[in-house]
C-alpha cells in the first residue's frame, strides 16, 4: 500500500519537472457541471467550443433546462456525442432545478459528494471536478491520466476499479496538495507517462515506480 509520503515524494519530483500548478477556483459549480459533461469522450479545444456555443445560444441554465432537446444538441455539436450529452445536461438541469449548488462551499464533503452522484449520470470523477475546481475542496479527479500513472506507480493495486482509486487519492493526498496532485500527474501523463511508450529511461519516477523499473529492466 502507498503511504502520504511516496505522493508527497511524487510531487515534489512533478514540481521541479513541471512547476507548480496554482488552483483559481472559479465558484460556479453549475457551470462545472455542464463542463463535465461536454468534456467526456473529447478534447479539451472541442469541449470549450461546445461550452461556448451554448452559453451564447442561451442566456441561462434555467433557459437551457427548458429548451428543445434539439437546440441543445445542435449547439454542442462540436463536442461530439451531442444527442447523449444534450440529453444529459438536460436531465441534471431538471434535477437540480432552482439550486445553485453554491451551499457545497461549506457543506461535509460526503454530503456534497453524495449529492453529486446522485444526479443524472454524475459519477466520481465529475463530482470531485466540481468540488475541487469550483471551491477547492479537497478532491482529486480520477481520469484516464491520472488512472495509468497512479496505477503505475502503484498508488493502487492493479484493476482497482475507478471509485476505489477515488477513495485511495483521498486516503493519499493532503487536502491542500488536492489541485497541485491532480494536475501534475494529468501533465505527466500526457508528456512523459503515456498510454504507449511511456518514456521510462526521461521518467523522473523510473526509481519510484514499478512498471517503470519492470519496462526498464526488459530493455
Amino acid at each position: 500500500m502507498a503511504d502520504r509520503r511516496k505522493l508527497r515524494a511524487i510531487r515534489d519530483r512533478l514540481r521541479r519537472e513541471y512547476g507548480r500548478p496554482v488552483l483559481r477556483a472559479h465558484r460556479a459549480p453549475v457551470d462545472e457541471l455542464v463542463l463535465t459533461v461536454l468534456s467526456q469522450n473529447t478534447n479539451d479545444r472541442n469541449r470549450d467550443v461546445a461550452y461556448g456555443r451554448l452559453r451564447e445560444r442561451f442566456s441561462s441554465w434555467e433557459e437551457v433546462r427548458d429548451a428543445d432537446v434539439a437546440d441543445v444538441e445542435e449547439a454542442i455539436r462540436p463536442g461530439g456525442l451531442a444527442p447523449t450529452k444534450a440529453v444529459r445536461i438536460k436531465q441534471i438541469l431538471g434535477a437540480i432545478g432552482e439550486d445553485d449548488l453554491t451551499w457545497m462551499e461549506d457543506a461535509p464533503l460526503a454530503e456534497a459528494r453524495d449529492y453529486l452522484c446522485e444526479l443524472p449520470g454524475v459519477g466520481r470523477k465529475t463530482a470531485a471536478c466540481v468540488l475541487l475546481f469550483s471551491y477547492g475542496r479537497p478532491e482529486v479527479p480520477v481520469d484516464t491520466h491520472v488512472y495509468r500513472v497512479g496505477t503505475r506507480l502503484g498508488l493502487w493495486p492493479p484493476k482497482t476499479s475507478l471509485e476505489q482509486a477515488h477513495d485511495e487519492m483521498l486516503r493519499l493526498v493532503d487536502p491542500e496538495d488536492a489541485y497541485e496532485i491532480h494536475v501534475l500527474l494529468i501533465r505527466h501523463g500526457r508528456r512523459t507517462c503515456t498510454a504507449r511508450n511511456p518514456a521510462c529511461a526521461e521518467c523522473p519516477l523510473r526509481r519510484m515506480c514499478p512498471e517503470g523499473r519492470r519496462r526498464l529492466a526488459r530493455g
